[in-house]
């Protein structure tokens, strides 16, 4: 008897989780994903494809931030470059040329006055004037250019105006006095009373409202300058740190690449990432070369030029009221202890040495030039302390004699007024000495001038082209990395 095939049981009916719907479960197809978007992420990161891409954004990721370094990084030196070479350095300067045109003006102002109807003293009344007016114009031009400097300022500005108020004054004062001392005709030496009064008000005018607006006008400048060349220097040095790390970051990224590539593939170089990471090398070696001679570039440029330019002008502007001083103290009697005291403190501004009085002064500067001492401060103090430029050191120590003979010629002037000779005092104080001092001063300055040029334009060259170098070498860098993978991707399709 065959007995019937037992009937299949049943397949068991799953209780469904608390909250599945319809009460049944569902369960996943055979090859349906398994899990969530974040766990499918990591296995296609655990394939081969995954990994090439995700070496390959690395890859690029790190050329666009050294990209970004090399740009900014160039960007501050270019900025610092243009803040003293190109526009608030010159302007600076220009602030100078007022204090010393300024102090010009009044300077040839009481030489004549000082000489009156004689001729033979000096370059001669005409040519005095003559100078007056170049100085005038010189003037005229440097306040239009510190007022384009302070045009942020108000406070600045505020002094611009009030300055050019001023000159207007003194131009209208001076010229009185000039016109009045050529209507009375008088011998060489002290002008009538008249005139001394009319020029007391314009030289005291120029000495205790114009020429301290001047010094601070240009000492404000400076400060401008000096902030915008420590923030910048101090970015370009960071930058060269930022771009090593970053171009050493991107390179091993490529080279991580490169040998993925090689193993998994086994090939011995993809040639494109090999290329890119040669270019992405020559990047940065040359980013890192290029910060670093900005960097000292703009060193050089302020220290050597900048700073030295503008403090030997000051020098040569206060030199200028140091001759006008001498005129001064032959042209006004009755204030001439004044004038000498204020001779004395300008001339410790520009080579200091401890010195109570004229006399002790004298012998001090003798003391240190005919010794070979550098152990003064003041202008030439700061000099003397950083010679560092093919023929300063010899352009230096012909300032100091000729600085010298003129104090020597000083120390004759006064001499010859205490012993009443004071025509010949007025010969002495028309003389060479101060002119010859004043040649040598100009030869120093502008040694340090061209260092300040050479430098920027030194720096300028430098840079030409990193407008286009670094944008064009990343996006070179990202195509050839592209192209490397393309065709290893292409065969898990």
């Amino acid at each position: 008897m065959t007995l019937p095939a037992p009937a299949s049981a049943p397949a068991p009916v799953l209780a469904a989780p608390p909250g599945a719907a319809g009460g049944v479960a569902t369960v996943p197809a055979a090859g349906q994903a398994v899990g969530s978007a974040p766990l499918r992420r990591a296995l296609r990161v655990r394939t081969v494809p995954g990994w090439i891409r995700l070496l390959t954004g690395l890859a690029v990721a790190a050329v666009l931030v050294l990209f970004a370094t090399v740009s900014i990084g160039v960007g501050h030196a270019r900025d610092g470059l243009r803040v003293i070479g190109h526009t608030a350095g010159p302007q600076v300067v220009a602030t100078a040329d007022l204090y010393f045109a300024l102090s010009d003006m009044d300077a040839q102002v009481a030489a004549v006055l000082l000489t009156g109807a004689e001729s033979g003293f000096g370059p001669g009344r005409q040519a005095m004037l003559d100078r007056y007016d170049e100085r005038r114009s010189q003037a005229d031009r440097a306040v239009l250019q510190a007022a384009d400097l302070a045009s942020d300022d108000a406070t600045e500005q505020m002094t611009v105006q009030t300055l050019l108020d001023g000159l207007g004054r003194y131009e209208r004062l001076a010229a009185r006095a000039l016109l009045l001392d050529e209507q009375s005709g008088h011998a060489a030496g002290p002008p009538p009373q008249a005139v001394l009064d009319v020029y007391r008000q314009a030289t005291d005018l120029m000495r205790l409202d114009l020429l301290p607006k001047a010094y601070n006008l240009t000492l404000d400048s400076g400060t401008i300058v000096r902030h915008a060349y420590l923030g910048e220097l101090s970015a370009v040095q960071q930058g060269r740190i930022w771009v090593g790390v970053a171009g050493g970051l991107a390179l091993l990224a490529l080279i991580v690449l490169q040998v993925f590539l090689s193993r998994g593939f086994r090939r011995t170089f993809n040639v494109p990432a090999l290329v890119a990471t040669v270019v992405v090398g020559a990047l940065t070696v040359a980013a890192f070369a290029v910060l670093q001679h900005e960097g000292g570039v703009l060193r050089d440029a302020k220290e050597d030029g900048f700073n030295s330019v503008l403090a030997l002008s000051r020098a040569r502007a206060i030199g200028n009221t140091l001759h006008g001083d001498e005129s001064r103290y032959l042209l006004d009697p009755q204030r001439a202890d004044t004038y000498e005291q204020v001779y004395l403190d300008k001339s410790q501004a520009v080579l200091y040495v401890p010195a109570g009085n004229l006399d002790k002064y004298y012998a001090a500067v003798n003391d240190r030039v005919s010794g070979g001492k550098k152990d003064f401060l003041g202008f030439f103090g700061g000099e003397a302390a950083r010679l560092s430029l093919p023929g300063q050191g010899q352009a230096f120590e012909e300032v100091l004699r000729r600085y010298q003979a003129f104090q020597r010629n000083d120390q004759r002037i006064r001499q010859l007024a205490t012993g009443g000779s004071r025509r010949a005092a007025v010969g002495q104080a028309m003389g060479p000495a101060f002119a010859s001092y004043d040649e040598a001063l100009v030869k120093l300055t502008s040694l340090h001038h061209q260092a300040f040029e050479s430098a920027v334009r030194e720096g300028d060259d430098a840079l030409g082209g990193w407008n286009w170098v670094p944008p064009a070498a990343a996006l070179a860098v990202i195509l050839l990395v592209l192209i490397g993978v393309r065709p290893r991707l292409a065969e898990y399709r």
